[in-house]
């Protein structure tokens, strides 16, 4: 059954609502009341039923600290993840900078829940290799709670060593040093030679056979955070906007018209911008920070040099927003590049607006034919606000802010627990789940986990098929609007109580 067909079961369908005796008494809290009905039933948390009331929010995954492993090409940094996590999940080769990508696993260590993040190595042969060096480091260092420094006891500490522990000692992260392939006495004595570097206590290791790991891990449990802090929101603090798209699609063009001034570098050959780049611009009478990103040229991990670095930092930025412009070339077909940077803006759980740059390039004739296109080729997409304009000349860059308030309004937006209830108590009424091995999943409550994204959570005596999920956003997008932004929707399952 394709998500466009409605869902009419014929075994199991609920009773019709009763109309409410008392005029005061809302049609939603019949519809909810008959939805609670057999709740007893179930097995329910204090929690579960505190949620139903709309008292606390449901439970969420709560963020666990990072630790990231830094270091030369070829000192093991790889080898030691997997010693970390059990599992060869990262590659590893004696070639050096085999790592590119920026990959975060789950690891356990003394019953401490953490994120372990291995990056890639600083290539030795490329142009400009203290800017190369400074970018892998302070994206690793940026985005973890503490550093697992990693140098090669064998050869000891190396210029860049030296210029990693600068970039260490101005973020002021906590760190802990492993000197690896130490197998020995021997050594044990090389590893202690690695004071010198001033980051204190060098740990000992082999990644390779397991030695010494123990009291690394220890040490470096010790200094990852117990407890996040809460990122407190400044209302009047500026919204955070973010360009991304692929090279040369007018990312740069369209932040300088909208600051009104030429406030970052554009030239013809793509990929002029490296780093992202924070500016504080007023639009409409009102202050925004926008975020101009190098462009996404293909796969992270094909990537190399200066453009693996850009693509590290971009992924950053659009974590660091809020709003996502996703720009795109009218003047061209998408491209696999155009659908990779907007699931990754969609993964990321931002906002999201698509903007056509371009458009006075397309002929008035050929202008209604691309619409239809691009309707074909984003139709799964159709919630996202699209707005046609020329960065280089300003034209239609005042439908910008009416887009992107609509797509922030409505990743902000909650629905209250007794509205959606209310709203699945008429949809599941109208259209049940489908009856699946002789059995049809009934979905006994919903409450709004959070928002920025939205993320609901459903109660259910069943597995819900995925189509039936995207069903209910679509529906939930039919009812409450949610334009310009994801949703997430998670299904808990509760069996009925056990009669004694």
């Amino acid at each position: 059954m394709s998500d466009d067909q409605e869902y009419r079961g014929v075994d199991d369908v609920p009773a019709p609502v009763a109309v409410p005796s008392d005029p005061e008494e809302s049609l939603d809290e019949v519809r909810e009341a008959a939805l609670r009905a057999g709740l007893e039933e179930y097995d329910l948390t204090a929690e579960d039923l505190a949620a139903l009331a709309g008292e606390v929010p449901v439970e969420t995954e709560s963020a666990l600290p990072t630790l990231a492993v830094v270091g030369r090409p070829n000192v093991g940094k790889s080898t030691l993840v997997n010693r970390i996590i059990g599992k060869r999940l990262a590659v590893v080769e004696d070639t050096p900078g085999v790592t590119r990508d920026r990959v975060s696993y789950p690891a356990e260590w003394a019953g401490v829940d953490f994120m372990l993040m291995d990056t890639g190595g600083w290539e030795a042969k490329v142009q400009g290799l203290d800017l190369s060096v400074a970018q892998q480091a302070e994206v690793a260092i940026d985005m973890a709670d503490a550093i697992l420094f990693v140098v090669d006891a064998t050869v000891g500490a190396t210029a860049s060593d030296e210029k990693v522990v600068k970039l260490l000692r101005r973020s002021g992260k906590p760190v802990v040093l492993a000197a690896n392939k130490v197998d020995g006495p021997q050594g044990e004595l090389e590893a202690a030679a690695l004071w010198n570097l001033g980051l204190g206590e060098p740990y000992p290791v082999s990644a390779l056979h397991g030695r010494g790991t123990g009291d690394l891990l220890d040490a470096a449990i010790a200094i990852l955070p117990t407890e996040l802090p809460e990122v407190e929101v400044d209302p009047d603090a500026p919204r955070r906007i973010a360009l991304v798209g692929r090279p040369n699609v007018g990312k740069s063009s369209l932040l300088n018209q909208l600051a009104g001034e030429r406030r970052v570098v554009v030239d013809e050959t793509a990929g002029t911008t490296r780093d992202p780049v924070d500016e504080k611009v007023e639009i409409a009478g009102r202050s925004w920070t926008l975020v101009d990103t190098a462009g996404i040229r293909r796969r992270v991990h094909m990537t190399k040099g200066a453009d693996f670095y850009a693509s590290l930092r971009t992924g950053a930025a659009i974590e660091r927003a809020e709003v996502a412009l996703v720009l795109l070339d009218a003047s061209g077909p998408l491209t696999d590049q155009d659908t990779r940077v907007i699931s990754q803006v969609i993964e990321a759980g931002r906002a999201l607006v698509l903007v056509f740059n371009k458009w006075d390039l397309v002929g008035e004739d050929e202008r209604f034919l691309l619409d239809r296109s691009i309707e074909k080729d984003l139709v799964q997409l159709s919630w996202a606000p699209r707005v046609n304009l020329s960065a280089r000349t300003g034209w239609h860059t005042n439908r910008l802010v009416p887009a992107i308030d609509l797509a922030l309004g409505s990743w902000d937006q909650r629905i209250s627990t007794g509205r959606l209830n209310s709203f699945l108590g008429e949809l599941v009424a109208e259209h049940p789940h489908p009856v699946r091995s002789g059995k049809q999943p009934k979905i006994l409550f919903a409450t709004q986990a959070s928002a920025r994204p939205p993320r609901f959570v459903i109660f259910s005596s069943g597995f819900l098929d995925p189509t039936y999920r995207r069903f209910i956003e679509r529906r939930l997008r039919e009812n409450f609007g949610f334009e310009g932004t994801p949703i997430q929707i998670s299904v808990r399952v509760r069996e009925k109580r056990k009669r004694r």
